[in-house]
């Protein structure tokens, strides 16, 4: 009889298994950031850590990085096709993947490791993580290779295959890493995190079933994962049904060859969300294509944005979404085209469906933002410690203003989420610059009734000689889109000062570029869309932005129709057009 109540789903039980497992996501998050050995890890949290049931399904995971919402779930599904639907997998096996054209691959930088739990003989769910290591190999330092033609040039590829086996590690694996990467110290110290975070996570999931029995928990899952697809599609009925369009454009990667066109249609009925990239630009020889993988990333973090779920996200509440691409096209790339910088892409994909459902969906979604993860990789040697080092991090900038409100100032763009800056002491310890500056990029874009968020300025200071600058600045033509006449905001690019005063730029992307002792790298990022006629903005609000110094007098008159005094900051008329 008590195993009876059992299978029925006892709601209490039901509810307390729920919050078990989204804990061990958030245990497994921590614990990889506690014993990571790269601060693009433990400071930026540039990964993400959850559990699937053994069919591969996504159960629960802990924040991070936007994307890798996307990737745990088809990266361990993977893993089961590989080894027999898991037949060909034991108790203490890890597995090691990075391979972007598979289920769960981005780019060679975003390394994955999967372990099968197993309750008993039987294999009942999977902890998986994902991070961001700061090297793989290739040809440049940080492997971030804007000008690679091929993926050979960007890292080395681990195709999936048993990092531990039986518990026992593979030291031949960890030979080859260790010979491949600029930075082994790092990338196989963050390796090792990954495969403690793992063990945590079936350290719990074992605890949980001696604690509440196996088929309680299995068959908990089982419902919340119908429970995620009813809410989905709950959702879906009080969205705006029909197709919607967007098109924009992808630049390139500094070469001259682009921008690359890419399209979308987004249909909504009462039980589908379908995004349909077909007509998008073929794939090319640079590396800001996307696999497929990488797209669905993406474009699962918008449909978030858009459906709102309001329970923990799992497997079932993308149920409802479908992805349809032309095969070998630039947000849908083949083997062996470069993807290296595969977020313009990714995110591009994601941006449209933004663009596209905005206009109906003025409650969900804002004008757009910085988009680009805006990269900067910077090595060389440390002036006082006489060793190479290397910075690789992404940049905050503004995003759009939306109905009601103003744009955020100084934020990650959506593919990167809940992570954070490296802190400026880290950064002038660790590496060989001084930070010159780091503010708001207050320039008076995206005006509007609610005005767009500001970007930020960023500066560098190389302090020693020899030291080589890769940036990767997308939307350093397209600025963000705005909402109901409200102003476009401003690119994202960036201005080298020379140690001898000459000024070079703006440039959005470059590879290598040679700083010496003294030059200054000066890191511009976009200010997000205007929502709005500038006009009907309220004179008070327009005030206070002239003192807070988001726009300067002379923008407050000119876009805004407000005269405001230079010293007490009050407003002193209004100019003839905005009383019109």
């Amino acid at each position: 009889m008590e195993q009876k109540t059992v299978t029925k789903m006892d709601p209490f039980s039901l509810e307390i298994i729920k919050d078990s497992l989204k804990a061990i996501g958030d245990e497994m998050f921590y614990a990889l950031a506690r014993t990571s050995m790269s601060p693009i890890i433990y400071e930026v949290l540039d990964y993400a850590c959850g559990l699937t049931d053994g069919k591969g399904r996504l159960v629960s995971q802990g924040n991070g990085v936007t994307s890798f919402i996307g990737m745990l779930s088809p990266m361990v599904q993977h893993v089961l096709e590989k080894f027999d639907n898991g037949k060909k997998l034991s108790p203490g096996d890890i597995i090691i993947i990075n391979d972007p054209y598979v289920g769960g691959g981005s780019h060679l930088s975003d390394v994955g490791l999967v372990m099968p739990i197993y309750y008993g003989d039987e294999l009942v769910a999977f902890s998986a993580n994902k991070g961001h290591w700061t090297e793989v190999g290739g040809k440049d330092p940080g492997s971030f290779t804007s000008d690679a033609n091929e993926i050979y040039q960007e890292g080395l590829q681990l195709p999936g295959v048993k990092l531990f086996d039986k518990g026992i590690v593979n030291e031949a694996v960890v030979e080859i890493i260790k010979t491949n990467v600029r930075f082994p110290d790092l990338s196989l110290g963050d390796m090792w995190a990954q495969a403690a975070a793992l063990r945590t996570g079936e350290r719990r999931f074992q605890e949980l079933c001696e604690k509440y029995g196996k088929d309680m928990v299995l068959a908990s899952v089982d419902h919340l994962m119908e429970q995620g697809t009813q809410l989905a599609k709950k959702e879906l009925q009080q969205l705006p049904k029909g197709a919607y369009h967007a098109e924009g454009y992808m630049e390139d990667n500094g070469n001259g060859e682009g921008p690359y066109l890419i399209k979308v249609e987004v249909t909504i009925t009462d039980d589908q969300f379908i995004c349909d990239f077909r007509g998008s630009h073929p794939q090319v020889q640079t590396p800001v294509n996307c696999s497929y993988y990488a797209l669905l990333a993406g474009v699962r973090a918008i449909y978030l944005a858009v459906i709102k779920p309001t329970q923990n996200v799992n497997e079932g509440v993308f149920q409802p979404l479908t992805i349809i691409t032309d095969e070998g096209s630039i947000v849908s790339a083949k083997r062996p085209a470069p993807v290296s910088i595969n977020w313009e892409a990714r995110l591009g994909g994601a941006d449209l469906i933004w663009k596209a459902l905005a206009p109906v969906l003025p409650d969900r979604l804002t004008a757009g933002h910085l988009l680009s993860i805006a990269s900067v990789v910077v090595n060389g040697i440390h002036p006082d410690l006489n060793e190479p080092f290397l910075i690789v991090e992404p940049s905050v900038g503004g995003w759009g203003a939306g109905q009601g409100q103003d744009g955020q100032r100084g934020q990650f763009c959506m593919g990167d989420g809940e992570t954070y800056n490296v802190p400026i002491e880290v950064a002038e310890t660790r590496y060989g610059v001084m930070v010159d500056e780091y503010g708001l990029h207050c320039d008076g874009a995206g005006a509007g009734e609610y005005i767009g968020g500001s970007g930020v300025i960023r500066s560098y200071r190389a302090m020693s000689d020899n030291q080589k600058l890769s940036v990767i600045f997308g939307r350093h033509h397209f600025a963000p889109w705005s909402l109901q006449g409200g102003e476009e905001g401003s690119p994202n690019y960036v201005l080298v000062e020379k140690a001898n005063g000459q000024l070079d730029g703006p440039f959005g992307v470059r590879a290598r570029y040679p700083l010496h002792k003294g030059d200054v790298v000066k890191l511009y990022t976009a200010t997000g869309g205007g929502y709005g006629n500038p006009f009907d903005r309220p004179a008070e609000k327009v005030a206070r932005d002239v003192k807070n110094g988001y726009i300067s007098l002379g923008q407050a008159e000119e876009k805004f129709g407000v005269k405001v005094d230079a010293k007490t900051f009050e407003i002193v008329g209004l100019t003839e057009q905005r009383e019109g």
